[in-house]
């Protein structure tokens, strides 16, 4: 048995929507790496993702508000390219604001069950 120390718990906030529709930390992410590449396809790559599902993940989030979240531009003379929408900064924005307030609601109970769990407990990396 080793002294590792174990990872310490990790609240997920993911908002299901009516239907199937969810929001959650893939497709923010993938929108901060659209953000800093300019580019669905580098995004994607970012993430060990074919250009195929960023497009889809994409085109989910731009139906599932009133306004679009990401615009997009074909190919040219002058190339591609990807940016957020106001809105998609906005959401972006405020999910990450979600996360922090859900993490600090949760502090307490975080390090209850941190503090009781299982040395056992070896966590598993899950794609």
């Amino acid at each position: 048995m080793t002294d590792t120390p174990q990872p310490s718990l990790k609240p997920i906030l993911r908002i299901h929507f009516s239907g199937q529709d969810r929001l959650g930390r893939g497709k923010m992410e993938l929108l901060e790496h659209i953000r800093e590449t300019g580019s669905i396809s580098a995004a994607g790559r970012a993430m060990d993702m074919s250009y195929r599902r960023a497009w889809l993940l994409i085109s989910e989030l731009n139906h599932m508000f009133r306004e679009p979240v990401v615009e997009s531009q074909r190919g040219g003379q002058k190339g591609g390219g990807a940016a957020l929408t106001p809105f998609g900064e906005e959401l972006l924005r405020r999910f990450r604001g979600m996360e922090t307030t859900l993490r600090a609601a949760i502090a307490d109970d975080l390090d209850w069950l941190e503090a009781n769990r299982s040395a056992d407990d070896t966590p598993t990396e899950k794609p």
